[in-house]
C-alpha cells in the first residue's frame, strides 16, 4: 500500500508547505502549521467546461447598482449589528465559546424568519432532529416555513439547497461539514476552507442568506484557517461568561455596515432576550456613597454605553504592589497610575490597586481613561464622587485630557439616564458648543487630570 502524502497548512493564512516550519513565511505567525493528508487535485469547473467565450472587463460607470433590500431578523439588536438588517445572498459567520448561545440565537432567528413566512432551512451537524425539537419547544412556536436537516455531507447539503431554494439557511457548525473531494477529516483546515468556499458559492449563486456557526479556539478566535474570516461577508462574535446572564454580540467585520457594533442579550429560560437599554442594565446595582466609583461613557460602534468604573486602592503588604484589572487592559491601568504618581505626586507605588468594569463587560476604548483615573483617586483619598456625575476622555502621558469622538452622542445618553454633571475634555466641549447646546446637564471641560480632580473632589 502506497504511503499517503501529507502537506502542512498554516491555520492563519492557509500557506502550504511540504514540511513543518516553526514560523509561517506567509503571515509570520509561530506554531500555526498543521499536518493534513494531501488530496488529489481536481480540475476546476472552468477547466472542465472549457473556455466558453472571452471574458472582458466592464467599465465601472457601466455597472448598474440597486438599493439593497434588507429584511429583519426579528431582533433589533441583531439588525443593528448587521448594519440595519439581513442582506440577501450574504454569508454570515457567528463564533463564540461553547454554551454561549450561538445555536439558540440562530434558532430564534429562524423562528422569527418563519413567522414572516420566509422559507428557512436549519442544517445541523451536531444535534439530532429530536434534540432540535426539544430546544425549539423551549423557545416558542414555529411555523411550517422552517425546515430542519441533520446532515454533514457537503454534497448532500448542496443538492438539498439547490432543490429547496430557501431564502435563508443556518449551518451549525462549519467544523462538522465535510466534502468527499477532500481526503482529510471534518474540522481540518482543508475541510473548513472547502466547505466555506462551497457555501459562499451557493449563497451568491442561489441568492440564499447563509449563517455559519463557527467554533473558537482557546485564544477566542474562530477555529480553522484565518482565511475563513476573509471569505465571509460578516463576522459576529458572541462574548460573555456562559455562567452569567448577559451576552454581547459584536460585529468585527461587516461589508454592509459599520464594524464594532454591539448588541446586548440576556439569557432567559425561553431563550435569549434583547436588552434595549444596555446603559441602564450595566448601571443597575450601583452603590451609593461609596468611594472609588464613577460612571464613564464608552462608545461601541455608534452606540454609547454608560459603565461603572470601580477602583480599590489599599496599602500593600508586599514588596511589589499588585495591579489587577477586570474588563479593561491591565497595562493601561499601570500607565495611568504612573501618570498620577508623576503629575499629581500620589504615592501609588506603595499601594495595591484593583480596577473593575462592573457588569463583566470588556472595554478598551481610550475614553475610559478619565473614569479610571478619577476612580483610583477617589479610592486613594477615600472621597466619594457625586452619583449624578459622568466623565469621559483620554489621558496622555503628560496628564493632559485629550478629545474623543462623538461627544454629543455620549452626553445625550447621559441625559436620558438623569445625569446632571459631565466631565469631558475641554477640546471636545469647545468644538461641541458651536454646533448644539445641551440642556439639562452641566458640562465641565478640563484640560488635564489636575483640573478634573479639582472639579469633583
Amino acid at each position: 500500500m502506497a504511503k499517503q502524502k501529507t502537506i502542512f497548512f498554516c491555520q492563519e493564512c492557509g500557506q502550504e508547505s511540504s514540511k513543518w516550519m516553526g514560523q509561517c513565511p506567509g503571515c509570520g505567525q509561530w506554531n500555526t502549521f498543521v499536518e493534513e493528508i494531501a488530496s488529489s487535485k481536481k480540475g476546476s469547473a472552468a477547466q472542465k467546461k472549457g473556455t466558453q467565450g472571452a471574458v472582458a472587463p466592464v467599465h465601472l460607470s457601466q455597472v448598474q447598482t440597486e438599493q439593497e433590500q434588507r429584511f429583519t431578523s426579528g431582533f433589533p439588536e441583531l439588525d443593528r449589528v448587521l448594519g440595519g438588517g439581513i442582506v440577501p445572498a450574504s454569508l454570515v459567520l457567528a463564533g463564540g465559546d461553547p454554551g454561549i448561545g450561538k445555536s439558540t440565537l440562530l434558532l430564534q432567528v429562524c423562528r422569527n424568519l418563519s413567522a414572516q413566512h420566509i422559507r428557512t432551512l436549519y442544517i445541523s451537524g451536531e444535534e439530532s432532529l429530536q434534540q432540535i425539537k426539544m430546544r425549539a419547544q423551549r423557545i416558542g412556536v414555529f411555523t411550517d416555513s422552517l425546515s430542519v436537516l441533520c446532515e454533514t455531507n457537503l454534497e448532500t447539503i448542496d443538492e438539498v439547497l439547490r432543490r429547496e431554494k430557501p431564502q435563508a439557511a443556518v449551518v451549525d457548525s462549519i467544523q462538522t461539514m465535510y466534502s468527499d473531494s477532500v481526503s482529510s477529516s471534518p474540522g481540518s483546515v482543508a475541510q473548513v476552507r472547502e466547505a466555506t468556499a462551497a457555501l459562499m458559492q451557493l449563497a451568491k449563486g442561489l441568492g440564499i442568506t447563509i449563517f455559519i456557526v463557527g467554533h473558537v479556539t482557546k485564544e477566542g478566535v474562530v477555529a480553522g484557517p484565518r482565511v475563513l474570516e476573509h471569505m465571509v461577508d460578516t463576522v459576529l462574535y458572541f462574548e460573555g461568561d456562559r455562567h452569567a446572564a448577559y451576552r454581547i454580540l459584536r460585529g468585527v467585520k461587516n461589508r454592509f455596515g459599520s464594524t464594532n457594533e454591539i448588541g446586548v442579550f440576556e439569557m432567559q429560560e425561553n431563550g435569549l432576550a434583547e436588552v434595549e437599554n444596555p446603559s441602564q442594565y450595566m448601571l443597575s446595582g450601583k452603590p451609593k456613597g461609596a468611594s472609588g466609583s464613577i460612571v464613564a461613557c464608552s462608545l461601541e460602534g455608534t452606540r454609547p454605553i454608560l459603565l461603572e468604573v470601580q477602583a480599590l486602592v489599599c496599602r500593600s503588604s508586599f514588596g511589589i504592589p499588585r495591579r489587577t484589572a477586570a474588563g479593561t487592559d491591565t497595562n493601561r491601568v499601570n500607565l495611568l497610575m504612573a501618570v498620577l504618581e508623576k503629575r499629581l505626586n500620589l504615592r501609588l507605588s506603595e499601594c495595591d490597586a484593583y480596577v473593575n468594569i462592573a457588569g463583566g463587560i470588556k472595554m478598551n476604548e481610550p475614553a475610559l481613561d478619565l473614569g479610571i483615573v478619577l476612580a483610583v483617586i477617589s479610592s486613594y483619598k477615600e472621597q466619594t464622587i457625586d452619583e449624578k456625575t459622568i466623565c469621559f476622555g483620554e489621558v496622555g502621558l503628560s496628564g493632559e485630557v485629550r478629545a474623543v469622538n462623538m461627544a454629543q452622542q455620549r452626553i445625550q445618553e447621559a441625559c436620558k439616564l438623569g445625569f446632571t454633571t459631565c466631565i469631558l475634555p475641554k477640546v471636545s466641549l469647545d468644538a461641541m458648543e458651536s454646533r448644539q447646546k445641551t440642556q439639562g446637564i452641566t458640562l465641565i471641560g478640563v484640560s488635564n487630570v489636575r483640573e478634573a480632580v479639582r472639579q469633583i473632589l
